[in-house]
């Protein structure tokens, strides 16, 4: 697998440098389509010359959003063009929500039929705009939000009816509750062999659950923070994916926490017997 992540880095100069010393092979795109085009080809350059690859250009805004949807829907649409331009395998969002608590809030109306029925309209409505061969529009699966499991990504891509429209995986955001969380290992197997062929990337963190609480509270955290069982997470993703899968760590907000996480999984990788 390409294990990489986000290169955190305040000072563009220094890009490069934070780039190198991550060790990551793979990495979220570092610009937009809004980006000017010398500032994107100077990053392009740079990613090429270190042997890495970009794994998903994201869009993270909500089609639904009763003010700026229709902008916002623009956007992933020239967010997805962008991914077509470069070839970059995976252009991903959120569903979205009518919620006015956020644009990625927890809502009842996340989950209703005609909610899903939007839904299933935004994603045709931005693959058909841009055609795409090279690319592919994905959804992160979110706990309250659609898709929420393997039975609904592949339900929704049997709705969307769109050869480019696939998979990104994000299995801690479904483990959203105790009988996920106490047989994880078994979901995830379930999530890649599943969804394998269909995974265009892939986001790679830890799960844990606050016993002390009388009602369920599960916390994403960095890898090694929390339950998991990464020499069997590594191993299942090894089954499935092609060995050059990119698989990111995610939700980090400084260099220093991306490198702990990556050595961390480097070292259960060679644990396992898995190439990064």
């Amino acid at each position: 697998m390409r294990l990489g992540g986000t290169v955190c880095c305040d000072h563009p100069a220094e890009w490069e440098n934070r780039l190198v010393q991550s060790g990551f092979r793979a990495i979220t795109a570092p610009f937009t389509c809004d980006t000017p085009r010398e500032e994107t080809e100077r990053l392009l350059r740079i990613i090429e010359k270190h042997d890495t690859v970009i794994a998903e250009v994201g869009v993270w805004r909500n089609p639904f959003d009763p003010a700026e949807g229709s902008a916002n829907l623009d956007y992933a649409v020239r967010q997805l063009q962008l991914a077509e331009n470069l070839s970059v395998p995976c252009c991903v969002n959120i569903a979205g929500t009518e919620s006015p608590f956020g644009w990625d809030a927890a809502d009842p109306g996340n989950f209703s039929d005609s909610m899903y029925r939007r839904l299933v309209a935004s994603i045709r409505e931005i693959i058909d705009r841009v055609n795409p061969k090279k690319t592919f529009y994905c959804l992160e699966p979110m706990p309250w939000m659609i898709p929420d499991s393997p039975d609904v990504c592949l339900q929704l891509m049997r709705d969307v009816d769109r050869k480019q429209f696939a998979v990104h995986m994000d299995f801690v955001n479904m483990i959203n509750c105790p009988r996920r969380f106490l047989d994880a290992e078994g979901f995830i197997e379930e999530c890649f062999s599943r969804l394998g062929p269909y995974i265009k990337s892939t986001h790679l963190k830890d799960s844990r659950m606050d016993p002390m609480q009388l009602t369920t509270v599960l916390h994403e955290c960095s890898p090694g923070e929390g339950s998991l069982d990464f020499v069997r997470v590594l191993r299942i993703i090894d089954r499935y994916l092609p060995a050059d899968a990119p698989v990111l760590l995610e939700h980090m907000t400084t260099f220093e926490e991306y490198r702990r996480a990556y050595d961390y999984v480097a070292a259960k990788a060679a644990e396992a017997g898995v190439g990064i």
